[in-house]
């Protein structure tokens, strides 16, 4: 069986009134969210381009373009259930998904179970073959001075017997 990594990275600002989606989960009480063409979920859209980089598919671009109406406003984690398929179809399987939120607020920590989960669910994994770490810019670059948000997955997939 041969085993294949991939890289994911994603990025948006912040913008007044958007929800802030992270791996599915929406986070309550906040006041702006992440621009973008999609729910700009950027912990998902990580974890899709390193699976398809693991497969060597591309990435969301290709697959899920800002320029096409279908995917405005689309619920990230639903195109993640399709990337999986895709690579299903490629006779690769998920094994395990690690991942890096770069943020300064809110906190990740009170939402990172249900993150985990949600993620997992998507994905076809136990929990326990799902990590999310977050990290902040202490004051550096375009996270630190909370213009945005950015994530970092690195997936592991495997080909599978048909």
């Amino acid at each position: 069986m041969s085993t294949r990594t991939g890289l994911g990275w994603d990025s948006h600002r912040f913008a007044a009134g958007r929800r802030l989606i992270l791996g599915g989960v929406e986070f309550a009480g906040v006041d702006q969210g992440l621009d973008g063409h999609s729910d700009a979920d950027v912990l998902t859209h990580a974890v899709m381009d390193a699976l398809l980089g693991a497969a060597g598919l591309g990435d969301i671009g290709v697959h899920f373009p800002d320029t096409e109406d279908a995917y405005e406003d689309a619920d990230s984690v639903e195109l993640l259930r399709e990337v999986v398929a895709t690579l299903a179809g490629q006779g690769l399987r998920v094994v395990h998904v690690d991942t890096t939120v770069l943020m300064e607020r809110p906190k990740i920590g009170p939402y990172r179970d249900a993150i985990r989960e949600r993620l997992a669910q998507a994905l076809g994994l136990e929990v326990a073959s799902v990590n999310v770490k977050a990290s902040t810019g202490e004051g550096m670059g375009f996270v630190g001075r909370l213009e945005g948000a950015a994530a970092l997955a690195v997936a592991t997939v495997q080909r599978c017997d048909r």
